[in-house]
């Protein structure tokens, strides 16, 4: 049976295994050696060109899972960012940026894209013609964030990829909010399928990694500068990471579920003044989403009303944890002003959006009863707080 008929869970489990050959595990083996044979072999093995037997192997589940030819880890999601944005952008190009990607991402930009002589525009918002608005005769590339981080604001992809294709330009995505279980970007156009595998693919907070699928021949255009540029990962993470995608379908779903749940909870809560969750017919991108997802993903954002501070909510939260990253089976809250988007003036953050009292909220497979019980206790525990200060 080809991969491509096999269902997804079985695709998780199953495709990009190594077999153990010599005693028969149920599991893929490690291989960590650093040194491989080169003489009459067909493939010369070295941890930095990305084709350990553990790298390679793990690369086929994530391409049948983006339904790409090709696919590739890295150390890092700015690792995979960065070198597809450097392997297709070179002096005196230029690339079309969405106006909400994550700070990382326009950080980069923004910090570096100058020294190398790399032109680049924001869109000034998120209709196709917001991106057709910015191409220049030199833009190479355009670059697309959708479902965005962290208002969930939608791009409509195939319109995008539509666009590109019209120009002869490079188009590619940050999937990472969507991961494959409910978007696939390459079935829609897309050139460059990007990830930081640090979230959903490994979903237990304790990998940080990257991932790009694409087509063989883009592949070795980013191959061709990942080698030089060193961002290749370990093999043991690799093959913890290998092990936490055999759960990711069943991961996502419940995490999905539970976060409709908890958007319909917060969009009635008289101390929230507005949710940002695709699934909700009140979203703008509604409709769209219904297109191009097959599903709504587990995460949202909610803006608490002024009476309640951000910050002391934060801090007397005592199940759901406060934490940078996101995309664990464990529930977490991030303020992205002091956080992800820190990087950010004030005055883009509040172009992008993004108020001080904005909550990003990755939902976890705990019980809904239990995340809304400690959401109440520290809306009620800050607002107390709040006065006492006063």
């Amino acid at each position: 049976m080809t991969k491509e008929k096999l269902g997804v869970n079985t695709i998780c489990t199953h495709v990009g295994e190594i077999e153990d050959t010599q005693f028969k595990g149920a599991v893929s083996p490690i291989f960590l050696s650093t040194s491989y044979e080169f003489m009459n072999v067909d493939v010369k093995r070295y941890p930095r060109y990305f084709n350990t037997p553990n790298q390679e192997f793990l690369s086929k589940k994530i391409a049948a899972l983006e339904h790409t030819e090709a696919a590739m880890i890295f150390g890092s999601g700015m690792a995979a960012i960065s070198t597809v944005l450097l392997a297709f952008l070179n002096a005196g190009d230029h690339i079309v940026l969405q106006k909400d990607i994550y700070g990382g991402t326009r950080n980069l930009a923004e910090a570096h894209f100058e020294k190398y002589n790399i032109e680049y525009t924001f869109t000034e918002g998120l209709k196709t013609e917001d991106f057709e608005a910015c191409i220049q005769p030199n833009t190479k590339m355009i670059y697309i964030e959708t479902p965005s981080n962290p208002l969930l604001k939608l791009v409509d992809i195939f319109s995008i990829s539509a666009l590109a294709k019209s120009k002869g330009i490079v188009s590619a995505i940050d999937n990472t909010f969507a991961t494959p279980i409910v978007q696939r970007p390459s079935e829609l156009g897309i050139d460059i399928v990007i990830h930081s595998a640090t979230k959903y693919f490994s979903g237990h907070s304790d990998i940080l990694a990257g991932a790009v699928a694409c087509s063989q021949t883009h592949m070795d255009t980013i191959w061709d500068l990942a080698k030089n540029l060193g961002g290749s990962l370990s093999d043991f993470t690799v093959w913890m990471l290998e092990r936490s995608m055999k759960t990711l379908n069943i991961r996502v779903k419940a995490q999905q579920r539970n976060a409709k749940k908890m958007a319909k909870y917060l969009n009635s809560h008289d101390a929230v003044s507005k949710v940002y969750y695709p699934g909700l017919k009140s979203h703008p991108d509604h409709e769209l989403a219904k297109r191009q997802m097959t599903g709504y993903g587990a995460m949202l954002s909610f803006d608490l009303k002024e009476h309640v501070d951000a910050e002391l909510f934060l801090q007397s939260l005592k199940l759901i944890k406060p934490s940078m990253s996101l995309a664990g089976v464990e529930s977490t809250m991030l303020l992205p002003a002091v956080a992800s988007h820190a990087l950010l003036t004030p005055e883009e953050r509040l172009a992008q959006g993004i108020s001080d009292r904005l909550i990003r909220f990755s939902v976890g497979i705990e019980n809904k009863k239990d995340l809304v019980a400690d959401i109440e206790q520290a809306i009620q525990a800050a607002i107390k707080q709040k006065l006492v200060n006063s």
